[in-house]
């Protein structure tokens, strides 16, 4: 099968493996299933280390940044936790963590654009975003300069910025509508000749590469945890440590059992624990007063095959609507005692670990993983300097022929950058 193939879930049937949408049936997920069974660390830089489990046939060099997993010390010793790890996804040079976005979806977007790379294809890549995302795209377009359209709400405008001088790929469109709506513009543009759509949640690539937070646990612990906790809003992040560690399981050297999910929401926007609980309306726009939007996702993939449901099935896992001071007392928490600053989604998660001890849900002799999804944005404005992304065209939802209006806005833009050579 080469280094890879892939099958849908759903029917059990190989495909091509740079497809995403199902034949048999297109409420299913593909998964990879890779030629070598077991996982060993390459010598090559970032999160390439983890090669032979991602779906990529190459890599793209300038990618430094992975998961940094440590044994925690003062967190673990105020929550009386003796095997509590952390999974930390950020920028902290002190521990050697490089993600220059200080989001963990720089493991999405590297593999992603890699895929592109080998497909050979010139299409314009189109990525909806509440912020965290859109940056990461940003991030390694403005490095590949691969062509990028963005298209994010109106309010989360101010969350893009880079580090990197060069962002002439790259169309920022802005919405004035709310993810859901950014993501139905958005696939409504790439279904037009000369787009593509990252894909979501049915993107391989984005899965595997969330997957390596586990990996490097394993690897940096040596054993499969007994609990992992993460704050979610698709949820995408969970179906991809599941995946990871069944994988793992088949590795045979890391234990047999599947690690319990504790996911988090946020209140009172939490559609994957309402629909998980069976407990309130889920089609409502989302409120202003989160502790961080970007954890809402009006759609989920909550029962697609190999979806949500099915993770956290599979590993009797938990969600918990976390509410905004709960939060923010997690966020001073870590920082006071870990050392470094954390994005608002990672402060839900830990706010479920401290929920979780409370409730009895871990052991205090148990091994847990936390993912620290994002943090080090204020370390590194330290050290670099940040620079925001300009918005190339603003829209209203509203508007009549919206998406031709786009597509002819993106490619006059596009089309000029390449007759002046920047592309």
């Amino acid at each position: 099968m080469g280094k890879y193939s892939v099958a849908f879930l759903a029917c059990n049937r190989t495909q091509n493996k740079y497809d995403q949408i199902c034949e048999c049936n297109p409420n299913s997920l593909l998964r990879t299933f890779y030629e070598n069974d077991k996982i060993f660390v390459k010598d090559l830089p970032g999160m390439w280390r983890y090669y032979d489990w991602l779906p990529v046939e190459g890599i793209i060099d300038e990618c430094k940044g992975r998961t940094i997993s440590y044994k925690s010390e003062k967190l673990a010793s105020y929550l009386g936790l003796s095997r509590l790890w952390i999974a930390f996804n950020g920028y902290w040079p002190e521990r050697d963590a490089y993600m220059m976005t200080s989001t963990f979806k720089d493991l999405e977007s590297f593999p992603t654009m890699q895929r592109v790379k080998e497909q050979n294809n010139d299409d314009i890549m189109v990525v909806a975003s509440a912020g965290n995302t859109a940056r990461a795209f940003a991030h390694v377009c403005s490095l590949t300069g691969q062509p990028l359209l963005l298209v994010v709400p109106e309010k989360s405008v101010h969350r893009l910025w880079t580090i990197n001088e060069s962002t002439d790929s790259i169309f920022l469109l802005s919405v004035d509508g709310d993810y859901t709506d950014a993501i139905t513009l958005a696939n409504k543009i790439a279904e037009m000749d000369g787009f593509i759509n990252e894909g979501g949640a049915k993107n391989v690539a984005r899965r595997d590469g969330m997957g390596t937070v586990m990996l490097d646990a394993v690897m940096e612990s040596g054993e499969l945890p007994e609990h992992y906790f993460q704050a979610v809003g698709s949820g995408t992040g969970g179906i991809a440590v599941w995946e990871a560690s069944m994988r793992l399981i088949g590795d045979g050297r890391f234990g047999d059992k599947l690690p319990k999910l504790h996911l988090a929401q946020n209140m009172p926007c939490a559609p994957l624990y309402k629909l998980w609980s069976g407990n309130g309306d889920i089609t409502s726009t989302c409120p202003n007063e989160m502790y961080d939007d970007v954890l809402f996702n009006r759609k989920p993939p909550f029962d697609i095959t190999g979806g949500v449901r099915d993770a956290l099935e599979s590993t009797n896992g938990l969600i918990y609507p976390i509410e905004n001071y709960q939060a923010q007392k997690g966020q001073h928490l870590f920082e006071e005692l870990e050392g470094i600053d954390i994005n608002p989604a990672s402060a839900v998660a830990v706010a479920s670990l401290i929920q979780a001890v409370k409730l009895g849900h871990v052991g205090s002799d148990e091994t847990i993983l936390l993912n620290i999804t994002g943090g080090g944005k204020e370390r590194l404005k330290r050290d670099m300097n940040l620079r925001p992304l300009e918005v190339s065209h603003s829209i209203s939802v509203g508007e009549e022929d919206i998406e031709m209006k786009i597509i002819d806005k993106v490619s006059e833009v596009l089309r000029l950058k390449r007759q002046q050579g920047e592309l």
